[in-house]
């Protein structure tokens, strides 16, 4: 029977540091994500297998939460395991270690299965094999709906590149929160480190889109961001993001 529960290790690299020598949590963001698509693929439902059957995964929210980041030459330890099957939606968590053992983070994400000609989530149950679970949560979140936020403080103009893509053809999940954190305000990025990055994804973006990403302190404090990623012709909303800050140390 396949290991409900996989680990892998990762040198953090010279390219994949901030001007601080910190690991950027988009990067972190890619490691979450290499981890849990091998071990997809271990357990027979990674997208390549779903796709024969007309389906894929999507992302609907990330939460994490580290308590400090790895730098330049550290090792980082991914364990990540499907936590839960519930209805529409499959749990998938994380917890990471620094090369001591050291839990330096947490992260949990919730995913849907989609019909690629309906474009509609599908019941896990009746449409994937019966892959195992580790019944354990690493970071504990009911994934209730982000605050919408209302009057932004910063506004940033990106293009959507053919690099940003993934096998689905629309935007890599991780690209989404490298745009947010792009319009973090200069007093708070120059300054502080998002400790804390909730992610709700709401539509898909493609190749030749433009997106806005608007950002504003939430009720006043000033290290807790708001954020709203849309497009730029339409307005169409494609994710919320919160992100917690605290400043270097």
């Amino acid at each position: 029977m396949s290991n409900p529960l996989l680990e892998r290790a990762y040198d953090i690299r010279s390219h994949e540091v901030d001007n601080h020598g910190k690991l950027r949590p988009v990067i972190l963001l890619k490691y979450l994500q290499n981890a849990a698509s091998e071990h997809a693929m271990q357990l027979g439902i990674s997208v390549r297998s779903l796709k024969e059957s007309g389906l894929t995964w999507v992302m609907s929210r990330m939460h994490i939460l580290m308590n400090q980041y790895p730098h330049r030459g550290d090792l980082l330890v991914v364990k990540t395991w499907p936590a839960l099957r519930e209805g529409l939606f499959s749990i998938r968590d994380y917890e990471l270690l620094d090369g001591g053992g050291k839990v330096v983070g947490t992260a949990t994400s919730s995913w849907a299965v989609l019909d690629l000609k309906s474009r509609r989530p599908v019941r896990i149950v009746d449409r994937l094999p019966d892959y195992p679970l580790r019944p354990l949560r690493a970071l504990e979140d009911g994934f209730a709906s982000l605050p919408i936020l209302k009057n932004p403080e910063t506004r940033v103009c990106l293009p959507v590149l053919r690099a940003d893509l993934d096998l689905n053809q629309h935007v890599n999940n991780t690209v989404y929160a490298g745009w947010g954190l792009e319009a973090a305000p200069c007093r708070v990025a120059d300054s502080c480190q998002p400790m804390e990055i909730e992610i709700g994804f709401r539509a898909e973006a493609h190749y030749g889109d433009s997106i806005v990403s608007l950002c504003a302190a939430e009720r006043g404090d000033g290290h807790c961001l708001l954020h709203r990623i849309e497009q730029a012709d339409s307005g169409l909303e494609l994710a919320r993001l919160r992100t917690r800050w605290k400043p270097l140390g």
